[in-house]
């Protein structure tokens, strides 16, 4: 009898299916995983730097499993209870007061959708879009064309869907020349500006940008967001937020604007993953008071069959009362720092660590160098090293998963995770460095 495996019959996204092979997940707790070959693995990204919340959190299954014994299912055009329960809980934690929230299924319908609001709110049904390279909203052909993202771009015409793309508040690599990150934020942020006056800002809808957190391994300098927000209210420009991996305590607030305070506040924010803590798929579009007064009486020409799913916002509810409850925001503020500081002591340790960025919350960037001098690649972006292959496949061995991008270790564990459980994944990591990457006299 010949034994299936999953290859043979499902499509996965992210690789050459023909190559794709993982191990089949039975379980989990926690920060770990349970493999149907009885390996319990750590889980140092959170999967797609979604699961904050751990594993099977026992609050939002019950609420799935009560939720589902009562109602699974209406549209919009319907009220439910936890719909409006979660809006409330949304617009409260983002204290925009007198807003809307508009659910989506993940995060990139969420993205479309924002740009949809921002022109609508504008009067400008093709209005331009300014968002940066090295970015990602989505992997839809509209979340392509928003996202700076080499792996796609020949796939769409950004530019006939209206983006204006911009440089990177890259700071290790400034694309102005700036040697100062502050320097560097700042000059991104006027990039932004200049693109929207070279446009014509009576021509702009939004400007679309990651607030911290992304895949795309680029952590702002503080000095960006603020001067962003500046620019975009200066030019009368909505500032659309993708809090997507950002959000949830994943960069130490409820959401990574908000250590800016005020001087950072967004016009719209873009939320999926931790909204649910990836229990079941849910999106949103959080629309501030003035942008929503601006179509409040207009026809929405949108939506999709399952937004506002009963049972994912009963999930969003239960996940955002157990942020609460257990003081996970502030814990992955806390082991944040912790984790930033093992970090850069690594980097002390070892050359090949050429940048260590991030820090702010459960979520760190490791950039690895040929030359720490020269700040040379180990391959040339997105493209990765097979060294870097090794090191991850003898952390599995070892019972810890690691993500990795290009020349980027992402560290992004789920802000449940045991602090001895933490410190023994940093600890194999820097032993594996050691190993795979050797200092050289």
């Amino acid at each position: 009898m010949r034994v299936s495996n999953e290859r043979d019959s499902v499509l996965h996204s992210w690789c050459v299916p023909s190559t794709w092979q993982a191990p089949t997940v039975v379980g989990g707790r926690g920060a770990h995983l349970e493999l149907a070959d009885g390996r319990r693995v750590l889980d140092m990204s959170s999967l797609a730097e979604c699961s904050n919340l751990g594993h099977q959190h026992p609050a939002v299954v019950q609420a799935i499993r009560e939720q589902a014994e009562q109602l699974c299912f209406v549209t919009a055009a319907w009220g439910a209870e936890p719909r409006k329960a979660l809006a409330e809980a949304l617009l409260e934690k983002s204290g925009f007061e007198g807003g809307r929230v508009f659910f989506t299924l993940a995060g990139a319908d969420a993205n479309e959708n924002a740009v949809k609001f921002a022109r609508l709110a504008r009067g400008l049904p093709r209005g331009r879009i300014v968002a940066r390279d090295r970015s990602y909203h989505g992997a839809s052909y509209a979340g392509m064309a928003l996202s700076g993202d080499a792996r796609t771009s020949d796939q769409v015409d950004a530019e006939a869907f209206g983006v204006i793309r911009v440089p990177a508040p890259y700071a290790y690599r400034c694309p102005f020349g700036s040697t100062d990150d502050d320097s560097c934020g700042r000059l991104a942020a006027d990039a932004v500006g200049e693109a929207i006056d070279r446009a014509g800002a009576d021509t702009v809808a939004a400007v679309l940008m990651e607030p911290n957190a992304g895949t795309n391994g680029i952590v702002a300098p503080d000095s960006y967001w603020p001067a962003l927000r500046a620019a975009t209210r200066e030019r009368g420009v909505h500032l659309i937020a993708d809090e997507v991996m950002s959000g949830f305590g994943r960069c130490g607030e409820w959401f990574a604007w908000q250590r800016h305070g005020e001087a950072g506040r967004p016009d719209l924010m873009t939320l999926a993953k931790g909204l649910t803590g990836a229990h079941l798929p849910l999106g949103a579009v959080v629309l501030s008071a003035e942008v929503y007064a601006r179509l409040a009486d207009h026809m929405l020409y949108t939506g999709l069959t399952y937004c506002g799913h009963p049972l994912a916002c009963a999930a969003g509810l239960a996940a955002v009362r157990a942020y609460e409850d257990e003081q996970l925001i502030e814990r992955s503020r806390r082991l944040g720092a912790t984790m930033f500081a093992e970090l850069k002591a690594m980097q002390a340790l070892h050359p090949v660590i050429g940048d260590v960025r991030g820090g702010h919350g459960l979520f760190a960037v490791v950039e690895l160098v040929v030359d720490r001098a020269s700040r040379a690649p180990l391959a040339p972006w997105p493209q990765s090293s097979a060294t870097l292959g090794a090191l991850l496949r003898e952390a599995m061995d070892e019972g810890v998963s690691l993500a990795a991008r290009g020349n980027l270790l992402i560290l992004a564990p789920p802000l449940v995770i045991e602090e001895t459980a933490l410190a023994d994944a940093l600890a194999l990591i820097d032993r594996l460095l050691g190993k795979h990457f050797p200092t050289h006299a």
